[in-house]
């Protein structure tokens, strides 16, 4: 870790562990089931609607992953097999600072973090649980939000911006959360990348039906994040698999890798296939911990398709749409220099993960891998951007 930084950070992705009420102490009395946490084989296991899931092995999080465990995978790969529990090595008891804002505040100064956006854990497996129950999600949804005002704020003394959820299915709940959080001094949300859930099946955040949504978050000015979830594709994996198992981000899939940037792809191509970005160009969007290295793919396919069909688009070029409104938050060992010269150094966003063990142990080491940079775009990806997005 260098002894002094040339500039301040403010990092795109960090985390809290969320505690075993999280979910449930505001959750209405009629829902009080949908959510328990059960023993199987001496081991705390969260159930949702009365379905043990394993997506979060250990979702009382008492114990996790020492962060950054996964660097010298992303680095050199697997080269012996191992599975993901022996790179993950010995867990570690979660200290107060992955619990807590007080003493989150104390370990960034240690890490030399300034101010960060803060993401929930367990927010990513509501909404493909229980896709067929809109109000369900809502009322999940209200809770967990209630209960990080609760505990962390939505601004904790301008230095931690934890990030609610908002979901979608039914427009007038969204908003209705959208405003409760604002109020609140949310200047960040939090939408899955993936289709909306409801009554009657799936279909895209961007279709006309969520203008109203999309117009308040414009008139309130809030930052919209798609970070990395549960984007329910891994039943389109079970169409080749023959299986009915869930997601599991920890189990060795190999067709799951491969097609593992599929859902910020068809996300972002969404935006504006379906015209959403056209429709409110003042949107300001975050990709987070998505990588960027399915972008340059998306972007040359957008732009093959505009030269074929410019009136899909309403005449409106969709590559330059993505550019003006997305910001994207490469890996540490992606490229750099390919990315900014691709979206311009203004739309990258630095993001350290941390402390999952897919992140960095050390957030400050992302400046290694950008010094190749010029200073003032280095300046930009390591938090003049989003200090920018979110007007602080």
């Amino acid at each position: 870790m260098p002894e002094a930084l040339p500039y301040p950070l403010f990092d795109a992705d960090n985390h809290l562990y969320e505690t075993q009420e999280a979910l449930t102490k505001f959750l209405p009395e009629k829902y009080k089931n949908a959510i328990q946490y059960v023993q199987v084989n001496g081991r705390t296991k969260i159930a949702i609607r009365g379905q043990i899931s394993e997506y979060i092995p250990n979702p009382t999080f008492d114990v996790v992953a020492r962060p950054g465990a996964m660097e010298d995978y992303f680095k050199n790969g697997n080269p012996e097999g191992k599975s993901k529990r022996e790179i993950f090595g010995k867990p570690i008891k979660a200290p107060a600072a992955f619990r807590e804002p007080a003493a989150r505040l104390k370990l960034m100064d240690e890490l030399q973090i300034d101010r960060t956006l803060m993401f929930p854990t367990l927010a990513s497996l509501i909404e493909e649980r229980m896709r067929d129950n809109p109000e369900l999600i809502h009322a999940v949804v209200h809770s967990l939000n209630q209960w990080l005002y609760e505990t962390w704020g939505f601004n904790y003394e301008d230095r931690i911006f934890t990030v609610p959820v908002i979901s979608l299915p039914i427009v007038e709940e969204a908003i209705k959360e959208l405003e409760w959080c604002v109020e609140r001094g949310a200047k960040a949300i939090l939408v899955r990348p993936a289709p909306v859930p409801g009554y009657k099946g799936l279909r895209s955040f961007a279709l006309p039906e969520f203008d109203p949504f999309w117009k308040r978050v414009v008139e309130l000015d809030v930052l919209v994040t798609q970070h990395s979830s549960d984007s329910g594709y891994a039943r389109y994996n079970q169409d080749w698999e023959g299986s009915s198992d869930e997601m599991l981000p920890f189990v060795t899939n190999t067709f799951r890798m491969v097609s593992e940037w599929r859902p910020i792809q068809d996300t972002v191509a969404s935006w504006v296939c379906h015209g959403a970005l056209f429709r409110f160009p003042e949107l300001r969007i975050a990709v987070i911990e998505n990588g960027a290295s399915w972008l340059p793919h998306v972007l040359q396919t957008l732009g093959d398709v505009y030269k074929k069909a410019p009136e899909g688009f309403g005449m409106q070029d969709p590559v330059a749409a993505i550019k003006k409104s997305i910001h994207v938050s490469p890996f540490w060992e992606e490229d750099f220099s390919k990315l900014t010269a691709l979206i311009g150094a203004e739309r990258v966003l630095f993001g350290s993960d941390y402390p999952h063990p897919e992140g960095l142990a050390e957030p400050t080491t992302y400046i290694s891998h950008i010094q190749h940079l010029p200073l003032e775009d280095q300046k930009l990806v390591m938090g003049g951007n989003m200090a920018r997005l979110l007007k602080v």
